[in-house]
């Protein structure tokens, strides 16, 4: 079953008047994250006692959702920080939560999850990239994030998977923009989604107290916040899908009948792919299987994919030219994004081929 947020229509109106500069670059980025949590969508999926509006990771998902359908790469910063939020809900380190669960929640500081290569070294695609030294208590980190969404100049925590120098499991920690020697980049160059405060961050002797730790055993943990980071992200999917398969179906008039079975079925597919994830999300199934979890990701991929060519059929010779065309170039450029999304499909269908070998 599909679910829906109806997002305030002040701000339907200005994403609406901003996506395609959003995507471009014209709007900051800095304009953004403040909306949307003053529209209380980072709080959407979060226990009312924690300083959320209640409900679970699904209305979490549903509020991601809801903005992709306006712009992706708003979305794209309200997945970073919602999923920090999660974070820090499921980290056993009361302290991180107590210091900054509210500033998070309100906008005030930006949550970026620097957490993709970290679930890529889960699934045995590649080596951590930064690495912890214990110095008394506290930890010294060296290494790098060559992309990281939501890293807000006016403030932002990013939390990273660490190697330990001397051996033992790997740490998930957090690091703030004014630790010394944290560096970040300008933002990088993007085909789109370039309000996104989307750059590097290179680590050099970075010292942390041990209180920043999330988790002191990667390895236990990841897969028990793998369902809400992968879910949460595919909540992008989801409304760029539905976005264009609603317009295909408003602009398929005479002449593009044909395409209205193809449409019907796919927005099936959709709503059958949104229901089976919102289960395993509620059961807990995918914090022990992520294979069906990986599955559905990457059908919402190709879903998408197939949505956004509906809608250039539908749409005919008017999507190809500047002005008629502008806000389905940006759905285009999009949806060319979700394929590569950390973990890229690739990536995930390496990774179920393997397992499907080792089994």
């Amino acid at each position: 079953m599909s679910q829906r947020v109806n997002l305030p229509a002040d701000l339907v109106e200005w994403l609406a008047g901003v996506a395609c500069d959003v995507d471009t670059g014209a709007v900051p980025a800095a304009e953004i994250l403040p909306r949307l949590a003053s529209a209380g969508l980072v709080r959407a999926g979060v226990p009312v006692e924690k300083g959320g509006t209640g409900g679970d990771i699904v209305d979490g998902i549903a509020a991601i959702a809801a903005v992709a359908e306006e712009s992706l790469a708003a979305a794209f910063i309200l997945w970073g920080q919602r999923t920090y939020v999660e974070y820090l809900l499921q980290s056993p380190n009361g302290v991180l939560e107590t210091q900054q669960l509210g500033h998070i929640l309100d906008g005030q500081v930006a949550g970026a999850t620097g957490l993709s290569n970290a679930m890529k070294f889960l699934a045995g695609l590649e080596p951590l990239q930064i690495v912890a030294e214990a110095d008394g208590d506290d930890l010294i980190l060296n290494g790098k994030m060559p992309w990281v969404t939501n890293l807000r100049r006016d403030g932002f925590h990013v939390a990273a998977a660490v190697d330990q120098a001397d051996g033992g499991p790997a740490l998930v920690v957090t690091v703030s923009h004014n630790d010394e020697g944290l560096v970040r980049s300008d933002d990088l160059e993007l085909m789109g989604m370039c309000s996104s405060d989307t750059a590097a961050l290179t680590l050099t002797n970075v010292r942390i107290p041990r209180e920043r730790i999330f988790s002191d055993n990667a390895g236990q943990w990841l897969p028990k916040v793998r369902p809400a980071f992968a879910g949460l992200q595919c909540g992008m999917s989801i409304g760029l899908a539905r976005r264009a398969l609603s317009e295909a179906g408003k602009i398929a008039g005479a002449g593009r009948s044909v395409l209205g079975e193809p449409t019907a079925h796919l927005i099936q597919r959709l709503d059958r792919a949104e229901a089976r994830m919102y289960e395993g999300l509620r059961s807990h199934e995918f914090e022990t299987n992520a294979v069906p979890l990986f599955e559905i990701r990457i059908e919402l991929a190709e879903i998408v994919a197939e949505a956004v060519s509906l809608e250039l059929q539908a749409s005919g010779g008017k999507a190809y030219l500047a002005g008629p065309g502008r806000s389905f170039a940006r759905r285009w450029r999009e949806a060319a994004f979700v394929p590569l999304i950390t973990p890229s499909l690739v990536q995930l269908k390496a990774a179920l081929l393997e397992r499907q070998a080792a089994a």
